[in-house]
């Protein structure tokens, strides 16, 4: 098992940057592939980024594509989200999750680990 802690949320102006860390305990952080997702408020949770566990691939909502940069530090149990060009529309609850396997699944279903969320506010 793994556990998820969410960090870096806050308010910020459109144009700007943010980012997010997840930070993971357990001794088998390397071997899951993780994920960021977000939940605007009324609407269902959907898939933003992924990465594979040995970090060299990454998968993207398009939506986010040529914005966000999702990367890992496996030495420090972390996954972050680094977040530019942001704009009202990126408003919502910022989620990470963890899965064995496969990196580029996107439904929330096949994730099953996840961390409290922290919130992203962009404001126009």
């Amino acid at each position: 098992q793994v556990q998820l802690e969410e960090s870096g949320g806050g308010l910020v102006q459109a144009g700007g940057s943010l980012r997010l860390s997840c930070a993971a305990s357990g001794r088998t952080f390397s071997s899951y592939a993780m994920g960021w997702f977000r939940q605007a408020p009324g609407k269902e949770r959907e898939f933003v980024a992924s990465i594979r566990w040995s970090g060299g691939n990454t998968y993207y909502a398009d939506s986010v594509k040529g914005r966000f940069t999702i990367s890992r530090d496996n030495a420090k149990n972390t996954v972050y989200l680094e977040m530019n060009s942001l704009k009202p529309e990126d408003t919502a609850v910022y989620y990470c999750a963890a899965r064995s396997g496969a990196y580029y699944y996107t439904a929330t279903a096949t994730y099953p680990y996840w961390g409290q969320g922290t919130q992203v506010t962009v404001s126009s």
